[in-house]
């Protein structure tokens, strides 16, 4: 799936089931609530925290796809095409970052 089909999925079901976009400053808090849900389980699944009972039936994969559709949700809400912005960001970091990781000891 290309994301501009991604974008008009969201949309289409925004406007048919989801009624109507909630307003960006819900969808922000909405995207960071998300992000946390998945920083919860990386924390437990390959961090040093444990497991609660109430963990036991967590999906990470369907956790980054909630960020993903709401990520999806605020680039609609601001016009925001999400290919040529990640085409662009990728043309940015690789000028930015020609040799700055190769040269990164730390990564060595």
């Amino acid at each position: 799936m290309e994301l501009s089909d991604a974008q008009k999925l969201v949309d289409d079901w925004i406007k048919t089931t989801g009624i109507r976009y909630f307003n960006e400053l819900t969808n922000t808090a909405i995207l960071m609530e998300e992000v946390g849900e998945v920083a919860r389980i990386m924390a437990r699944q390959y961090g040093e925290q444990s497991f609660k009972k109430s963990d036991i039936e967590v999906n990470l994969a369907d956790e980054m796809a909630d960020v993903l559709f709401v990520l999806i949700c605020l680039a609609n809400q601001t016009g925001i095409d999400l290919t040529d912005a990640l085409q662009k960001n990728m043309k940015k970091k690789s000028i930015r970052d020609t040799d700055r990781h190769r040269d990164n000891d730390k990564l060595n």
